[in-house]
């Protein structure tokens, strides 16, 4: 599949005079703005398990309480099949998509880092108010604000760390914000297997604790720099030149730096990004990154089975206990998946890492959905050598996506838009992202009560369909700049018709881009 290479503007001559080592600042502020994946991870792990301990459901879903322990001699797949318990979890995530185009002004006016610390400040608030919750209505209030906290911090944390980062590390470095985030999902797994056992409030312990993440993005937010592209936007060019050199360790910046004001130069034209977004020549930022791949990161069904990891393995027949440990052991998988795609996703390249999981992701997904269909339902118990198998296998579903859809979901679309439509494609990514992730999150449950095992089946489908989007598509940009992406369209068998020279007002002189 012929995707596309990259060479200067200006001939090809002046990306490699590029110049940076890794310094102590660089990773300071790389570390510090990547505490905005454990905001949206911490959330990811805590609320599924809130959502299965008994004392949450006794005070405000007495109902289901009562029909959790009607059926404690058998399992099925209903137990937890109750539209407000599931709005518990999914209205965060509708607020989200909201307060992402609010984040997007914010991002591109006021700049990452201002976005990053209004995230902070809304999650702890949102903490705040879940820990002290009385009734269902405090606690949908403050699921809103913690989606707040995070339509801010998605939007802006994975922009942050790509314009940090220098070219040949942007995919280990971008991928600080999904392994931050697999972190707090593991951490919060860990907090609800303790406060399971503390009654009757030990479920407000774990809410309340997501103010601790919050607190130390903010405090780490104070110090942060901003970035030199959106500095750059701004007009502070003295500001930016000094960032830049401060996080390349070196003075020798003149290339980039160039490239940057070219960049900015464009975005300063662009009036209206969103409606810029629709334009023939970024149909594919607008297809593969704003809707396709945030989109297909949900349809893959991982954020089902982190939501409700617990409530999964209580309804196939492990205990309490058991059920919030097993999934703990999913969440490490998710950590040790992140490293792997930190160590080799920039010498690999993204393709090959879509791909190779989507084909295991299948297989695994098949699996579980015959183990299921055989064994499993209608009363009867699973054996606890079909339990074990298919938290195994469950492992090596989380280990593919870990690798592949989880932190590339997030890493490539922050790689393809250019610096005009940066802030506000940031936008699009998150919101489709909250919209699916949202409508999972509120049809799961009553998925697996009406199709049973058949829901995995489903998403195997699905990640059979966008195999195929990613395999046709999307063209390799390991190592690409990220000032310099648009030139792969240019050569891409497909975005090519889309995206000729004179359309993207880009002059090649009669270079040619070498296919990848």
């Amino acid at each position: 599949m012929a995707g596309g290479g990259f060479v200067d503007e200006n001939g090809g001559k002046r990306v490699h005079l590029y110049e940076y080592r890794i310094t102590g600042y660089f990773i300071f502020a790389c570390v510090v703005a990547a505490m905005g994946g454990s905001l949206f991870g911490y959330d990811l792990g805590v609320s599924g398990g809130v959502t299965s301990m008994d004392d949450f459901l006794k005070e405000f879903f007495p109902k289901v309480y009562r029909r959790k322990h009607a059926h404690l001699e058998e399992t099925d797949y209903c137990k937890y099949d109750n539209q407000i318990l599931t709005l518990f979890t999914s209205s965060l995530y509708f607020a989200a998509l909201v307060s992402t185009f609010g984040a997007s002004h914010v991002t591109r006016n006021k700049g990452r880092r201002a976005s990053i610390l209004c995230g902070a400040v809304s999650f702890f608030l949102g903490a705040i108010l879940n820990a002290f919750a009385k009734n269902i209505a405090m606690l949908i209030v403050g699921r809103c604000l913690l989606g707040v906290g995070i339509g801010f911090g998605n939007q802006a944390v994975p922009l942050y760390l790509s314009e940090m980062a220098p070219a040949k590390v942007r995919g280990a470095v971008n991928q600080l914000f999904q392994l931050t985030t697999c972190l707090g999902i593991l951490i919060a797994n860990f907090i609800n297997y303790a406060t399971d056992k503390i009654h009757p409030w030990g479920w407000r312990l774990s809410l309340g604790l997501a103010t601790v993440p919050a607190a130390i993005m903010f405090v780490g937010g104070l110090f942060l720099p901003e970035t030199p592209n959106s500095l750059v936007e701004q007009g502070r060019l003295q500001e930016a030149r000094e960032i830049l050199e401060k996080v390349r360790g070196t003075t020798k910046v003149d290339a980039e730096f160039s490239d940057l004001k070219d960049a900015s130069d464009a975005a300063r034209a662009i009036k209206n990004p969103f409606r810029n977004l629709l334009q023939r020549k970024n149909r594919p930022q607008l297809v593969i990154a704003a809707l396709g791949i945030p989109a297909f990161q949900q349809l893959t069904g991982m954020n089902s089975i982190l939501f409700y990891a617990p409530v999964i393995f209580q309804s196939l027949g492990f205990g309490s206990g058991a059920s919030l440990y097993s999934s703990a052991i999913t969440s490490g998988a998710l950590v040790l998946a992140t490293f792997i795609s930190m160590a080799f996703v920039d010498k690999f390249g993204r393709r090959a890492f879509f791909l190779e999981a989507g084909v295991e992701m299948i297989c695994v997904l098949v699996a579980v959905a015959v183990t299921l269909a055989l064994k499993f339902g209608e009363g009867e118990e699973l054996p606890k050598g079909i339990g074990i198998f298919l938290v195994v296998i469950i492992c090596i579903f989380v280990l593919a996506y870990g690798r592949s859809w989880g932190p590339l979901g997030w890493l490539v679309p922050s790689e393809l838009f250019p610096l005009e439509t940066r802030s506000a494609g940031q936008s699009m990514v998150v919101c489709v992202n909250m919209i699916f992730t949202a409508l999972i999150a509120q049809c799961f449950l009553v998925s697996l009560c009406h199709l049973k095992y058949g829901i995995f089946l489903v998403f195997a489908g699905l990640i059979f369909i966008m195999s195929c989007f990613i395999f046709f598509l999307l063209p390799e940009t390991k190592q690409v700049p990220i000032e310099e992406i648009y030139l792969l369209w240019q050569n891409h068998w497909f975005w090519k018709r889309y995206c000729t020279p004179e359309e993207n007002e880009h002059e090649l002189d009669g270079k040619s881009i070498p296919p990848i």
